[in-house]
């Protein structure tokens, strides 16, 4: 097995809380499947503070240190981190759940989980016959096409040396510093940058203009096009 084991033993009570069934004894648990499997990784969606054994920690439908949802109270632990979420709203299939999220919020929120230092576990259910709807394999195929153009910024990173703002996030790999700027209209965008950078550029090659000032740098920005989803500037360390 080279694939996470994703390891469930909890269940809801009326209220909609998450309690733990107090007859699994997950340390035993966890040290069996590791005996056997050294390799196999562990996550417990519980959203609580990781237990020893489990390998890394998810966040269900919320970008790590969020809580949308409402369940992920659970603070960000020192572990490698994921985030899961839905095309539409549901886990499964389902014949009536027609609230497909657009390919624009699925890839903002991969920027997000990359710029987290998370991975992204994006689910679809299969229909009774197997087969991948129509609706999550189109937008399957233009997530793909975006990263096709943009996937240096993504595969390969961890999260860049600026933490989550308002305006997006930074993903870092190779010498270079990926901006994802995801919202945000001035023509100008401080960075709290000491490192310094040789150079600045749009992902897709054209210059921006750079300056060095106190505590960090500026970037000018082209004005922003209704289509740009994420905005992306690659840094020369």
């Amino acid at each position: 097995m080279k694939w996470p084991l994703e390891c469930c033993p909890v269940d809801r009570d009326g209220t909609g809380f998450i309690r733990l069934q107090n007859s699994w004894d997950l340390g035993r648990t966890y040290r069996v499947i590791h005996d056997a499997q050294p390799a196999a990784l562990i996550v417990n969606n519980h959203h609580q503070t990781p237990f020893p054994g489990e390998d890394y920690q998810t966040f269900e439908r919320d970008l790590p240190g969020e809580n949308g949802m409402g369940f992920n109270r659970a603070q960000v632990a020192q572990l490698p981190l994921e985030m899961s979420e839905t095309m539409n709203g549901t886990w499964g299939f389902s014949l009536t759940d027609a609230n497909y999220k657009s390919t624009q919020t699925l890839i903002r929120t991969l920027v997000g989980a990359a710029g987290r230092g998370a991975n992204l576990l994006l689910n679809t259910g299969p229909m009774p016959n197997g087969q991948i709807q129509g609706e999550n394999l189109q937008t399957l195929a233009e997530i793909g096409t975006w990263l096709r153009a943009n996937g240096s910024s993504i595969y390969g990173t961890r999260a860049g040396p600026i933490a989550p703002r308002p305006w997006g996030v930074t993903t870092e790999s190779k010498g270079q510093i990926y901006v994802h700027i995801l919202d945000w209209q001035d023509d100008t965008l401080f960075l709290p940058l000491r490192r310094p950078v040789k150079s600045a550029a749009l992902i897709t090659g054209a210059s921006i203009p750079v300056r060095h000032v106190h505590d960090g740098i500026e970037l000018t920005l082209p004005a922003a096009r209704a289509d740009d989803w994420d905005r992306i500037v690659v840094l020369q360390k």
